[in-house]
């Protein structure tokens, strides 16, 4: 296969994230402590600039690269630009929380710089090796930044369970892949489309494949019953880190899931879609009922990150185009709310003190309303109270999946969404209704109060007028 000069312009995102990070890398080598904030600088600036030429290479047109390995097309765009958003709220949000914690290093910036990558080549994997090498980045930076607190014992416990429950979960995903490439002969999703539609859906060795897969969309996504690392790896990673792992991964995850399942098997429909239902159920139920329990809060978000995948599950196995862009949609709005919600967290920790407990949210309201108000508009959402956008990613996926008669299931899910709106209301009882326990004022920089600000007005914004972003999500399809 002749590499071609067009293959650069097609990739050029991910060449301007790699240099960034390398640049950083080596930089970082020549910069004395106080001059740390260099890093920060040429961070931004090459997140921007990669944020910028994903709408220079945009476009309606479909273009592949490397021998059809690597596709770039409006899903791609769309997930790209907000991924690379969620990645720069992440750099604003936590800046002073580093410096307090002596973790403001190079080290830091290029593992969530090369984090990012790993997302973006996922989002544009064409088949399967791809897709696995841009996840196998992704992780490996991920397991590096939940240990990222040498002093924490419990960030080391929780890199090691996500170590090892990561990697059977790559393991299963390796396996079915194997299976697929063995009933099909293909690696390319095209390929393997292709073969299913001509040798049908009755080969034992497809369907026992396709399970093994979904195990591993399912673990990265936490899904139930592969959620178990998901609470602990939320609690016990630095905020900072948790805040990127639960928004620009999960977009990874969704990509992951539509590429493999839409491109590669949508032949396969009838039999991934009935194992979907099982888990978007089994997601809600567990999800919603065990966050009630918590009172570590970062332990009540994970929950409640399960319980929202059975929402992002509802499009996909609805099978249509209507339900593919309401996942697209929900898993993009999740994105904007989970990085809203720990990017909070962040600003009201300091050097000394971890918001980590639901208490330590008791009377923000008092101490800071306006913060108190963005997390406030974070908390409806994910209720999803009208007018906020969360509200409308719910409604979506529901219209999808009575559209194909599944009502049932709607039903379901409104009952559990029910449920789950106590332990969002009680965040926000606690913040406006409770005597606060510490006093201690809220010194957050002004860019975060600015991204915070923009954080949640987008929320509100997006859900009186959600019509832009879910045509975007709708010409994907």
């Amino acid at each position: 296969m002749p590499f071609e000069a067009a293959y650069l312009y097609t990739i050029l995102p991910e060449l301007v994230i790699l240099i960034t990070a390398s640049v950083v890398l080596v930089v970082d080598l020549y910069l004395r402590d106080d001059q740390k904030g260099l890093n920060h600088s040429l961070t931004l600036v090459g997140l921007v600039l990669a944020l910028a030429s994903v709408g220079l290479v945009g476009g309606d047109q479909t273009a592949t690269a490397f021998g059809g390995a690597f596709v770039r097309d409006p899903m791609s765009d769309l997930l790209k630009g907000v991924v690379i958003v969620l990645t720069l709220f992440t750099f604003v949000y936590s800046s002073n929380y580093m410096r307090d914690r002596d973790m403001w290093v190079g080290e830091y910036h290029v593992l969530v710089l090369f984090s990012l990558l790993g997302v973006m080549i996922m989002i544009s994997a064409n088949d399967f090796l791809s897709m696995y090498l841009g996840l196998e980045l992704l992780a490996l930076c991920l397991y590096a930044l939940v240990a990222f607190d040498r002093d924490s014992k419990a960030g080391s416990e929780a890199a090691m369970k996500y170590f090892v429950l990561g990697s059977i979960g790559t393991g299963m995903l390796l396996y079915g892949i194997s299976m697929l490439y063995g009933a099909t002969g293909g690696i390319g999703f095209g390929d393997v489309a292709a073969a299913v539609a001509a040798t049908g859906t009755d080969d034992k060795v497809l369907v026992f494949g396709l399970v093994f897969v979904l195990i591993g969309i399912a673990f990265k996504f936490g899904a139930v019953p592969f959620h178990m690392w998901m609470p602990d790896v939320y609690q016990g990673a630095p905020a900072p880190v948790v805040l990127f792992l639960s928004s620009a991964p999960k977009v990874a995850a969704f990509a992951m899931a539509a590429r493999i399942l839409l491109d590669a098997l949508p032949g396969l429909l009838a039999d991934w879609g009935d194992i979907l239902i099982i888990l978007s159920v089994l997601s809600m139920a567990v999800g919603n009922v065990v966050a009630i329990a918590q009172t570590n809060i970062k332990r009540m978000l994970a929950y409640s990150t399960v319980s929202h995948v059975g929402f992002i599950f509802f499009g996909l196995l609805a099978g249509t185009e209507q339900g593919y862009a309401a996942a697209m949609f929900y898993a993009v709005v999740y994105g904007l709310m989970a990085v809203g919600a720990f990017g909070v967290l962040v600003m009201i920790s300091h050097k000394g003190f971890e918001a980590e407990n639901l208490d330590d949210l008791k009377g923000l309201g008092d101490r800071d309303p306006w913060l108190a108000a963005m997390m406030t508009l974070v908390m409806f959402s994910m209720a999803g109270v009208p007018p906020m956008v969360g509200f409308m990613a719910k409604l979506l996926v529901l219209e999808a999946v009575v559209n194909v008669g599944l009502i049932w299931l709607a039903i379901v899910a409104v009952v559990f969404s029910i449920i789950g709106a106590f332990y969002y209301l009680r965040v926000v009882k606690m913040i406006y209704f409770d005597k606060p326990e510490v006093m201690d004022p809220v010194t957050a920089s002004g860019s975060a109060r600015i991204a915070v600000s923009v954080n949640g007005l987008a929320i509100l914004f997006l859900g009186m007028f959600p019509a832009g972003l879910l045509a975007l999500c709708e010409a994907a399809f």
